[in-house]
């Protein structure tokens, strides 16, 4: 007998992203220097150049360069390419290895469940590596954080932000509510 439900919806994973650069080489250095990927392969599609790069090894690869973005746009259609880290050790590691390979505006800053580096790419790609924090507040917040400050004093400013927003919530408690939200929508 299948007792599989039909209504439930299939496990879906995000696996990688792919994106145009102008200069392939430049982009998939500034990708290895500053964030530690590993190019896993590379090569010819058609007249397009193609660098795959990961950080996992269960992952061919998490982020693919492609060349043939044009050299003037007027709009960069890339928001955000966001990366998680475990903690705030990961994460000052990364913030110096952005700022020695040349990463642009970086600016600490938290969203209250989160702290997050911001930067650019040399091609003026938004990059974000954050860490997750145990609790929850409303979103959309980002405000300027001191990540010159020892870990506690930035864990305790980053919590004292979120904790003046009216849903502030111990992040357990934020990811039941939205479990439970998400098993009624992929019932539907």
């Amino acid at each position: 007998m299948n007792t599989v439900n039909q209504n439930a919806a299939p496990a879906l994973q995000f696996s990688h992203l792919g994106f145009h650069v102008a200069d392939l080489p430049r982009m998939a250095r500034f990708y290895r220097e500053a964030l530690q990927f590993t190019v896993t392969d590379e090569g010819d599609l058609g007249s397009v150049q193609l660098v795959f790069l990961s950080r996992d090894p269960s992952e061919h690869h998490q982020i693919v360069l492609a060349s043939g973005r044009p050299d003037a746009l007027a709009f960069n259609l890339i928001n955000q390419i966001s990366f998680r880290v475990a903690g705030l050790g990961d994460l000052r590691h990364f913030h110096d290895r952005l700022v020695r390979a040349g990463a642009r505006e970086v600016a600490p800053v938290t969203h209250g469940n989160s702290i997050s580096i911001y930067c650019r790419d040399p091609e003026g790609n938004r990059i974000e590596v954050f860490m997750d924090t145990p609790w929850y507040c409303d979103q959309p917040l980002r405000e300027p954080i001191d990540f010159a400050q020892p870990d506690d004093a930035l864990m305790a400013q980053a919590e004292a932000i979120a904790r003046r927003l009216p849903k502030f919530m111990p992040r357990a408690q934020w990811q039941a509510e939205v479990a439970e939200r998400m098993r009624i929508d992929q019932a539907r």
